[in-house]
């Protein structure tokens, strides 16, 4: 079965670097999830088996490429395996707080298979950058898709 994240939320950093994830997600991260530097300069939030299933795809890259170990490098010194207190919280080291810019204020995404954390402003200069380009898309983004 495939688990789906969708919505978006506003929870806050509290002051020892923990964030409450959306209840609608708990149920699913409930048994731990890897917590990663994801594009953009956000963090990424994939279940453990979507973690797997990703990290074995970015693993079976050529070593002989030094842009794929720059990638591998990046993902798998950023991951954190976290698991979720009885409040739903997962702490967020300093190091990927750092990474994503992260303020008190923070947004939550469902990007279907991941959960996506920004910091609020980030996110809200990425929509205003992105927002227009998905209201006019056109079908050479997605072929045969839409």
């Amino acid at each position: 079965m495939v688990r789906v994240f969708l919505g978006t939320y506003s929870p806050r950093l509290d002051d020892k670097g923990r964030l409450t994830l959306p209840a609608k997600f708990r149920d699913e991260l409930r048994g731990g999830c890897m917590v990663t530097k994801g594009q953009d300069h956000c963090l990424y939030v994939f279940t453990r088996d979507a973690f797997t299933e990703m990290a074995t795809k970015v693993a079976s890259a050529p070593l002989t490429s030094e842009s794929a170990r720059a990638f591998q490098r990046n993902l798998f010194s950023g991951t954190d395996e976290q698991n979720p207190d009885g409040q739903g919280r997962i702490a967020i080291t300093p190091e990927l707080r750092r990474y994503a810019g992260l303020s008190k204020e923070c947004v939550v995404i469902g990007a279907f298979t991941r959960v996506e954390i920004w910091d609020a402003q980030s996110w809200q200069q990425y929509q205003e950058q992105h927002e227009d380009e998905y209201a006019k898309a056109q079908e050479e983004v997605l072929p045969g898709l839409i």
